[in-house]
């Protein structure tokens, strides 16, 4: 059994996995070495292999209809949890009312409980106090750190003379997470010290080691503590190589994250993960996407740092179809373009070493 962070989980996904809500689910079921995961709720896809209905790869961890079949399930293989976690990732970050029912009968179980969302669990009363009568915990992994425990920029991000790489992207739900994840393990299967920063909820709950949350953090203190969380990283463990997890895209009208990635994080070179196939961007219907051109030359002009490749989200496209459209990306955008969920990122990481300092 692999070592984990926290212990054995149980993913709440109801209604949203397998589609960009279940984002932060996607990423526990692909790869996490915080906990366990034991299961994902989701009527939907009740009897399912989770990894099966994601990838096309079965990985063991079953799909249940709700907690109580759960319970039952996971009492019968002794593989009962610790952590009930929420696996939804909505726009706006907020937890559905029938959600709540469900928190409340983990916690009633003597689980902990993590939540990702801006609706914080530890706001509500009668959540708390029935932590408290359990003697669990329950975490809200958006809550920002009082600000006596923030950082301001400094510059001494200018110190870390390893390689630094950001894989951000033309829109937000895209993958960036993953393919961060994947480069990391790619350049650790390689033989190099890869660390990765994460910059949101499910880069922590996946159990990076140096992560700060973006989209919560008061916005004096994002640029100190994205620079904090790569100097950490490098003084630290002494890597090879840092990837920085992306967050939205500069030209999203709601989550324009990257320019303080691009500003603080200083990378010295751009991985630029794309969905061919969506032509709006994610959950704004009438916001056309800008072309991959446009977004390379925004994130060129303002890092003045080039984007040494493509990364696709496959998405909506039928495996025949990803090499024909990685090629064309290729002739469109002179960059080489790969698919490394579908592929792995062997080749990608043969052409990185290269700029390995």
């Amino acid at each position: 059994m692999k070592k984990v962070i926290d212990g054995k989980a149980l993913v709440y996904c109801e209604g949203a996995f397998n589609t960009p809500n279940g984002k932060t689910a996607h990423g526990l079921v692909r790869f996490t070495e915080r906990y366990e995961v034991v299961g994902v709720l989701d009527e939907k896809y009740a009897g399912r292999d989770a990894g099966d209905v994601l990838d096309g790869r079965p990985n063991g961890i079953p799909v249940y209809k709700d907690l109580e079949a759960a319970i039952v399930a996971l009492t019968a293989s002794n593989n009962m949890p610790s952590y009930l976690v929420i696996g939804l990732a909505p726009d706006g970050g907020r937890l559905p009312q029938v959600a709540k029912a469900t928190i409340k009968a983990a916690l009633q179980q003597g689980w902990n409980v993590d939540s990702g969302l801006h609706d914080f669990l530890t706001n509500d009363p009668e959540l708390v106090a029935l932590a408290k009568e359990k003697n669990v915990k329950i975490r809200d992994i958006r809550k920002t750190p009082d600000r006596d425990q923030l950082h301001f920029f400094t510059g001494d991000i200018e110190k870390v003379d390893c390689l630094k790489l950001a894989v951000l992207g033309t829109d937000s739900a895209l993958g960036k997470r993953t393919t961060a994840w994947i480069l990391v393990h790619a350049f650790r299967n390689a033989g190099k010290k890869a660390e990765m920063i994460g910059t949101g909820q499910t880069g922590w709950m996946q159990g990076a080691k140096y992560s700060m949350v973006m989209d919560s953090c008061i916005n004096d203190f994002v640029s100190g503590e994205i620079e904090h969380a790569v100097v950490s990283a490098f003084k630290n463990e002494d890597p090879d190589v840092i990837v920085i997890e992306g967050q939205g895209s500069l030209m999203n009208p709601a989550y324009p994250g990257g320019f303080e990635i691009l500003a603080a994080g200083r990378p010295d070179y751009v991985i630029l993960q794309h969905a061919p196939k969506r032509v709006e961007y994610d959950g704004f219907p009438g916001y056309k996407m800008h072309s991959l051109e446009e977004q390379i030359n925004a994130i060129q002009v303002i890092s003045g740092k080039e984007v040494i490749a493509i990364t696709i989200n496959h998405e909506d496209m039928d495996k025949s179809e990803i090499l024909d459209v990685c090629k064309a990306i290729t002739l469109e955008t002179k960059l080489p373009a790969f698919d490394v969920l579908e592929y792995g990122a062997d080749d990608l990481i043969a052409l990185l070493m290269e700029k390995i300092k």
